[in-house]
């Protein structure tokens, strides 16, 4: 998150990070946790990355709720770039960071999620489901 993003390490300082097959979860630090050691856990926390072909793939939740502090791989987009998004449309852009995933924000601290960004154009990455729901929040 801090080589991609710019959001500083000291931002996790308070969760832990749990890794199962191809996906990460964090989760809050807590004495609990250290009680439950033992256990065989299936699921915790909130997922937040997982492997995707060459990517690490952060979670639309994951940046939702750490992605007002980036300060790189973020494009901010206006209404219009936004119904292209939602459209399924490729937009283009002129961004200073390798191919790879880049935080979708609109109006400044809205952060939607993600788009890939490959070889100046960006792909949205949030489900029709979840740009929809978003808006119906943002409106």
């Amino acid at each position: 998150m801090d080589e991609r993003f710019g959001i500083p390490v000291s931002h996790f300082d308070d969760y832990l990070l749990f890794k199962a097959r191809q996906s990460w979860s964090l989760l809050r630090k807590h004495h609990a946790v250290t009680d439950a050691v033992g256990l065989k856990v299936m699921k915790a926390g909130l997922k937040a990355f997982r492997k995707v072909g060459a990517f690490m793939k952060p979670t639309t939740r994951m940046i939702q709720l750490f992605g007002r502090g980036a300060v790189r791989a973020r494009i901010e987009l206006d209404e219009d770039r936004l119904a292209r998004l939602m459209a399924g449309e490729r937009i283009r852009a002129d961004l200073s960071v390798d191919n790879g995933y880049v935080i979708l924000s609109l109006g400044g601290n809205r952060v939607l999620g993600l788009g890939l960004y490959i070889n100046g154009e960006i792909q949205s990455q949030i489900s029709k489901k979840e740009l929809r729901q978003t808006m119906l929040n943002i409106l």
